[in-house]
C-alpha cells in the first residue's frame, strides 16, 4: 500500500524510469544498457519503498500519546515552548531517515486548535537549531488531558511538508494526516505531567509506539 501523498511523485519516477529503459533498449553498449537498467530499477525501488504506507493496528488510549512518526529518538530534553503551551515541557525529537515510513499520524484524540507554518532554513535534521530555524509546521491539539504540541520539521533533503489538518478539526488517534518528503524530523512537546516511555536511540513507529503516558492516579 502506498500513500496518496506520493502518487504524483511515483508517477513521475515511473515515467522517468520508462524513458531510461527505452534509451537502454536502443543503446549499442551492453555496459551502458546494464547501468541504465540498474539505475532505473533502483530509483523505482527507492521511491516505492519511501512512499509505502502499511496498515497498522492502533491501540487507542486517551491517556497515551502515540508517536506521530516513524524513526529514531534523537533527543529528550526539557523546554519552555512559549507557543500554544506556556509551561515547562518535555521535548522528544524523532529523526526520520529516508528508509523510514514517512506518513505522519495523529498522536491523540482531540481538536486542532493551533497550526503555525513557518518558512525557514534547511539545516540537517539532527542539528540542534533545526527545531527553531528550519522550515516547519507546528500543530497544537487540545486533548482530554490538556494541550499537546508537535512539529513537522523539514531537513537538508526534505523540502516539502504535507499536512491536511485545519484549525477546529476534530482528530482521532492513529489517523493519517500528512508526511514530510525525503527524510527529516518530528518534534513532540508535552507538559511535564506526561511520563516519558521511550529513550534516546530507540526506534519508534507512528500510531503504535507509546511515547508518553499520563500516570495512573494513586488512591
Amino acid at each position: 500500500m502506498f500513500t496518496k501523498f506520493g502518487y504524483n511523485t511515483i508517477g513521475i519516477i515511473l515515467i522517468i524510469a520508462l524513458i531510461l529503459v527505452s534509451i537502454g533498449i536502443y543503446s549499442n553498449s551492453n555496459y551502458l544498457r546494464f547501468f541504465i537498467f540498474v539505475f532505473a530499477g533502483l530509483i523505482v525501488a527507492f521511491t516505492l519503498n519511501f512512499f509505502r504506507d502499511p496498515d497498522r493496528i492502533i491501540n487507542s488510549n486517551k491517556n497515551s500519546f502515540l508517536s506521530p512518526a516513524d524513526g529514531k529518538v534523537m533527543l529528550v530534553k526539557k523546554v519552555i515552548p512559549n507557543r500554544y503551551i506556556n509551561e515547562e515541557c518535555w521535548q522528544v525529537s524523532i529523526f526520520m531517515s529516508p528508509l523510514d515510513v514517512h506518513v505522519n499520524r495523529i498522536p491523540v484524540d482531540g481538536k486542532v486548535e493551533f497550526i503555525n507554518y513557518i518558512e525557514g532554513k534547511y539545516l540537517m535534521a539532527f542539528n540542534d537549531k533545526a527545531d527553531s530555524e528550519n522550515e516547519r509546521n507546528e500543530i497544537g491539539i487540545l486533548s482530554s488531558n490538556g494541550k499537546i504540541l508537535f512539529t513537522q520539521v523539514a531537513g537538508f533533503i526534505a523540502r516539502r511538508i504535507i499536512s491536511e489538518l485545519k484549525t477546529g478539526q476534530s482528530v482521532k488517534q492513529g489517523d493519517r494526516f500528512g508526511m514530510i518528503k525525503f527524510g527529516s524530523r518530528c518534534d513532540i512537546i508535552l507538559p511535564l505531567k506526561w511520563e516519558i516511555k521511550v529513550k534516546t536511540g530507540q526506534q519508534v513507529y507512528a500510531g503504535t509506539t507509546v511515547l508518553f503516558e499520563i500516570p495512573n492516579e494513586k488512591n
